[in-house]
C-alpha cells in the first residue's frame, strides 16, 4: 500500500510529495524553501517515524529544489535525478534571480537515473519514464501496481506544464503526455507538481490541451 503526503511550499506554490510504506520513504521535488517549510518535513518525518531512502526530483526548475541541500543533509542522501536537468540544479540561482528571488548556489553533488530504472522503497517500486519537454530531464514516476503517477510539472489539472523557459518544447512535452502518460490507463491517479490531483481519465476527457479545444501552436 502506497502512503502519500504532498505539502505546498514556496511563493511557487510547489508540490513536495513524501511517499512511504511501513517506514521507508522518499520525497519527491524538495521544494520547501524557508526554515519553517523544511522543518515541516523534517519533523513530519520523525513524528511518522519513517527512514527517507531517497531525495528525487522529477525536474531541476528552481520551484523544485530550494531545499535540497538542507535535506540532503539533514537525512544524508544524494538528491538523484535525469542527467539532462544537471545544468539547471547547477544554475539554479540565476534561475531564482529570474524570478525575482534569492539563492545561494546548491552546495549537492547529485546522482542520476534514467529511462526505465527502478526506485525501490520499502516495498513499494516506481518505473522512472522519461517525460521531456517542460525540460530536457523532467521524469515520471509511475507506481503501477498502486496506480498513480508523479508527473512534476508535464501534467496538471485542466492544463499542461509550461515551455518557454530554456530549453523547453512544445512538440516534445505532448509528446510525453500522449506516449508516455495518457497510456497509463483512465484510473491512473496523477500526481502534478502544482495544484490538486486527477485522474489520466480526467484529462484525457475535459483538458483543453488534450481535447483540442485549446490553441497548441507547434
Amino acid at each position: 500500500m502506497a502512503n502519500i503526503r504532498s505539502f505546498t511550499f514556496n511563493p511557487f506554490q510547489t508540490n513536495c510529495i513524501i511517499a512511504w510504506n511501513g517506514h521507508d520513504a522518499a520525497i519527491v521535488d524538495p521544494s520547501c524553501r524557508s526554515a519553517s517549510e523544511i522543518q515541516a518535513v523534517t519533523e513530519f518525518v520523525r513524528e511518522n517515524r519513517l527512514r527517507v531512502r531517497h531525495l528525487l526530483l522529477t525536474h531541476a526548475h528552481v520551484d523544485h529544489v530550494f531545499g535540497c541541500a538542507e535535506l540532503a543533509e539533514a537525512f544524508a542522501l544524494p538528491v538523484t535525478m535525469h542527467r539532462d536537468d544537471l545544468r539547471l540544479l547547477e544554475e539554479a540561482p540565476f534561475q531564482a534571480r529570474m524570478f525575482g528571488v534569492e539563492m545561494q548556489p546548491l552546495d549537492v553533488a547529485p546522482t542520476f537515473f534514467s529511462e526505465g530504472d527502478r526506485i525501490r522503497t520499502g516495498s513499494l517500486e516506481w518505473e522512472v519514464l522519461h517525460t521531456p519537454g517542460h525540460s530536457p530531464g523532467s521524469v515520471t514516476f509511475v507506481d503501477r501496481e498502486n496506480r498513480y503517477a508523479i508527473v512534476g510539472d508535464v501534467l496538471f489539472r485542466g492544463s499542461i506544464g509550461r515551455t518557454d523557459l530554456w530549453r523547453g518544447s512544445l512538440p516534445e512535452l505532448m509528446r510525453s503526455i500522449f506516449e508516455k502518460i495518457l497510456p497509463l490507463g483512465d484510473n491512473f491517479v496523477v500526481h502534478p507538481g502544482h495544484g490538486p490531483t486527477t485522474t489520466v481519465g480526467a484529462e484525457r476527457e475535459s483538458n483543453p490541451f488534450l481535447t483540442g479545444e485549446a490553441p497548441v501552436d507547434f
